[in-house]
């Protein structure tokens, strides 16, 4: 009797279901004689995971187009849906449920995950005869070498034995509080009426917990920002509408809290600009490519400052310059500059914007990622009414700008870039590609906050949305640098800005709406310090002679990313893909892949599959005290 080959992956979020579909993908074409079981495992909802989780409230929305998102790895043809060809998200979407947003709208997260969903009961639909599919709704706790293979534990004591397990645990939660946060608990625990949520999925936040009316500080003005935004007022029975000039009003419900949110920059993420670009649109960038990058860098291992970012800026300026130019003289303009950049590129570095001057767009005024970011850096304001009439102009005017569009836009189109280059940026800093000091100063200390402000905002909707909060009195931005109290006097919490006189206002409730960061010494899950207690994971520290940088992230080998223990050798059967690995590789924390050519997130589920099925050889006998699979 053969033994099947087991795989167990673990997360069942979008990544762990990628490898999933790639695992049954190459089954199907490369059919085999020994059973394979596959076990796909999550702790919250299997197919979709806790982040994408079905049942969590409609208000909580994606920051990526319908059209932009794929669960399959093949386009969608003639025969059923399946591993390796299926539909997009926006063509599942039109043809299943109502309130189809288009391929431009923005989906809640709720809705993905029943797409997410239909995918995996697509995969295990069309199983080859010889592939079993099972899913465990649980919690792994352990996981431990034994016998060639491994075995794992869960929370309730169960125990499966396992060839290859891919781990894909996505985001932690809370990690332990650190001395201010843990004085700030306290101070809460200590007085009834108070209350401190701690940062995590606002979908786990115990936002009900907060009583109408109240006074509720947040910190952090990202995605997750938002989402309590939506989740304190449209989830209070609140609701938007136009008014005579297409703008929002917000309606109370009257259970609503008063927000007094606040960052270190004081900036809300910006407004995603609109996609305008036709189905199946890939961009291809000419200057800032690896080989370009490493052809004037002085070793191989990278400075961010002289090496990478004068070649990012350089695509920047020529998209941003190009798509004026096409506008405003006509696309044959518009090639012309492109290709005297080139030309100039081929000597080195080109000099994009006096190129472009003499094409007839000096008056634009140039791009400066660090000012649009930061607006507010170096500056005081006399009081709340004045940042707010600043903020507030600084939004609508994101608005606009983001509502042109990605093609008609020339700031939307440019910033773009940031985006569509991630493959680029990350073929330089992935594995140690920077110096520690470019990587942790330069690269993550700056620009990694200044890109995720200006692109990986939300749709315009969302800030029209604040808008509307703000003018009904709903929320404040309270300014830049926000500091968060505890009064002994008052009895309360204190929220203010140092750069806005006047600012400080006592709240009852604080929402850490920071999502937190991946740290691997700071993991709180049970799987996760056992990982590292057995040596199975350890951290990537990017070290040369001057510096030692510990970036957090599991240390992993390149592709197939095999978790480098601490013999500093690779553990060939395991794999780590995700969140658990950011800053080991950059922007790891991408849930979906996109229709068309495949990208990294395609290619990195493709490399574990075909990895973890090498070992699939006919003929091996199953022992005499064969392990049943699950225990």
């Amino acid at each position: 009797m053969t033994r099947p080959w087991r795989i167990a992956v673990v997360g069942s979020g979008p990544r762990g279901l990628a490898v999933t579909e790639r695992l049954v993908a190459r089954l199907t074409e490369q059919p085999g004689d020994r059973p394979v079981e596959l076990h796909l495992i999550d702790a919250v909802e299997v197919g979709c995971g806790r982040i994408y989780r079905t049942d969590q409230p409609e208000w909580f929305l994606m920051n990526t187009p319908v059209g932009l998102i794929s669960a399959f790895s093949g386009a969608q043809d003639d025969g059923p849906a399946r591993a390796g060809a299926g539909p997009t998200f926006d063509q599942w979407w039109s043809a299943r449920l109502p309130g189809h947003p288009g391929p431009e709208g923005y989906a809640p997260r709720a809705v993905y995950g029943r797409y997410l969903g239909f995918a995996l009961d697509a995969i295990e639909a069309h199983l080859p005869a010889h592939v079993r599919l099972t899913r465990l709704r649980a919690a792994v706790t352990d996981l431990e070498p034994r016998g060639g293979g491994y075995r794992l534990t869960t929370a309730g004591g169960g125990r499966l034995d396992a060839d290859r397990v891919v781990l894909v645990t996505g985001h932690a939660g809370p990690a332990p509080a650190e001395r201010t946060e843990r004085e700030l608990l306290d101070f809460a625990a200590d007085r009834p009426g108070l209350g401190w949520i701690r940062g995590d999925s606002p979908a786990e936040m115990s936002l009900d917990a907060i009583p109408a009316g109240a006074a509720v500080g947040v910190l952090g003005l990202g995605l997750s920002f938002y989402d309590v935004m939506a989740a304190l007022t449209v989830g209070r029975g609140g609701r938007f509408t136009e008014d005579a000039d297409g703008e929002l009003v917000y309606r109370p419900g009257g259970a609503e809290p008063v927000l007094l949110a606040g960052s270190r920059s004081g900036l809300p993420l910006l407004a995603k600009g609109d996609n305008n670009r036709p189905p199946g649109y890939s961009f291809k960038p000419v200057l800032f490519t690896p080989d370009r990058v490493r052809s004037r860098a002085a070793g191989p291992v990278l400075d961010f400052t002289a090496d990478v970012l004068p070649w990012l800026t350089a695509e920047i300026d020529l998209v941003y310059y190009a798509t004026a130019l096409r506008h405003s003289h006509g696309p044959g303009a518009a090639e012309e500059f492109t290709a005297e950049v080139v030309l100039a590129g081929g000597a080195g570095l080109p000099d994009v914007r006096t190129i472009a001057a003499r094409h007839g767009v000096a008056g634009m005024p140039p791009i400066d990622l660090e000012a649009l970011a930061r607006p507010f850096a170096g500056r005081t304001f006399a009081g709340p009414e004045e940042f707010d009439r600043t903020l507030a102009a600084l939004l609508r005017g994101s608005v606009r700008e983001a509502e042109r569009g990605n093609t008609r836009s020339p700031l939307m189109a440019a910033l773009d870039v940031i985006r569509d280059t991630r493959w680029v940026m990350r073929e330089c800093v992935d594995f140690g590609g920077l110096d520690p000091a470019s990587h942790r100063e330069a690269f993550l200390g700056s620009f990694v906050p200044v890109s995720s402000v200006l692109v990986a905002g939300p749709p315009p909707v969302r800030l029209r949305q604040a808008l509307a909060l703000m003018a009904a009195g709903v929320l404040r931005v309270v300014g830049p640098e926000v500091r968060i109290a505890a009064d002994p006097v008052l009895g309360r919490f204190t929220v203010s800005s140092p750069r806005v006189a006047g600012s400080g206002t006592p709240v009852d409730h604080v929402v850490d709406a920071r999502v937190p960061v991946p740290d691997l010494g700071r993991d709180p899950a049970e799987l996760t310090r056992n990982l590292r207690g057995r040596g199975l994971w350890t951290e990537f520290v990017n070290r040369d002679a001057q510096h030692a940088f510990r970036t957090g992230g599991v240390a992993v080998t390149t592709a197939p990313f095999h978790p480098v223990d601490c013999t500093g050798l690779p553990d060939t059967g395991l794999y780590v893909l995700g969140v658990p690995t950011e800053n080991t590789r950059w922007f790891t924390q991408v849930g979906f892949g996109r229709p068309g050519p495949w990208g990294d997130y395609v290619r990195d589920a493709d490399a574990i599959a075909a990895h973890a099925l090498s070992g699939v050889r006919p003929g091996e006998e199953l022992p005499a005290r064969a392990t049943p699979a699950y225990q």
